[in-house]
């Protein structure tokens, strides 16, 4: 098993202030979390309240356009906070091309984005959702046509947003092993269960076979290991359970 779990600070967005929430991970037993927009406004202020409470931050989500347009900036962000490896985390759907080729253009913006990245001595991942996996009228689908557009582009595996894709996790894992090198560990409810989380549960609770899935991801370059849960109504109750399942197998 893993030596350090870490956590997105995504899932104590609406469990506010963050200081609170970063203190309660290093009590509960955390010693990473994982970075995103909505908490790099003070970034030397964060980073005094993760030194205080033990933590780290190795990874960091920051948007597409961000990346591209605000390089600096990006890199100021990594540099107070230890970040080392960067992650694009969403696309908007407006903004999500219709066709294979403009897939294929996607990931090859996404494929300079990390070049020039790496020259900087950080790696460049995508963190998936769901709709990288609806297959297109030809039958392809996005995610494939983005990473064989951007040979170096990594991958943060989301299992549970593959699962909801309809796609084969254990597939994946494996075509993707060289690729793949963060997992968020997240995990779906059963059928019914959890409406009001919007379906998601603590991790081992729900329908995902874990203990199978990081046995499968042993055989990727994988290194680092985030908790998510998009809506917790009681963030502690998840952080806590959810590292006690995944001590425990």
């Amino acid at each position: 098993m893993p030596a350090h779990y870490s956590m997105q600070l995504y899932s104590a967005r609406n469990h506010p202030p963050i200081d609170k929430a970063i203190a309660a991970l290093g009590k509960i037993g955390y010693t990473q979390v994982e970075g995103f927009g909505g908490v790099f406004g003070e970034p030397n202020k964060l980073r005094s309240v993760m030194d205080k409470n033990g933590i780290t931050m190795p990874t960091g989500h920051f948007s597409v356009d961000m990346l591209e347009k605000e390089r600096k900036k990006v890199l100021s962000i990594a540099a107070s906070l230890g970040i080392s490896k960067l992650v694009a985390p969403f696309l908007m759907p407006d903004q999500r091309p219709t066709s294979a080729k403009g897939w294929r253009d996607f990931g090859k913006r996404l494929g300079t984005i990390a070049e020039t990245y790496r020259a900087e001595g950080f790696p460049l991942g995508w963190h998936n959702h769901d709709f990288e996996f609806h297959k297109l009228k030809d039958g392809s689908r996005p995610h494939d046509l983005m990473f064989e557009a951007a040979p170096l582009l990594d991958w943060e595996i989301d299992v549970a947003w593959v699962v909801r894709g309809k796609a084969d996790p254990f597939k994946l894992i494996k075509r993707y092993a060289s690729a793949i090198t963060i997992v968020h560990i997240k995990d779906i409810a059963r059928r019914g269960e959890n409406e009001d989380e919007d379906g998601w549960s603590d991790v081992g609770a729900g329908i995902i076979d874990w203990p199978k899935m990081l046995n499968a991801l042993k055989a990727t370059r994988c290194t680092h290991f985030v908790l998510e849960h998009d809506k917790p109504k009681d963030f502690e109750r998840f952080a806590k359970r959810s590292i006690a399942y995944l001590k425990s197998i």
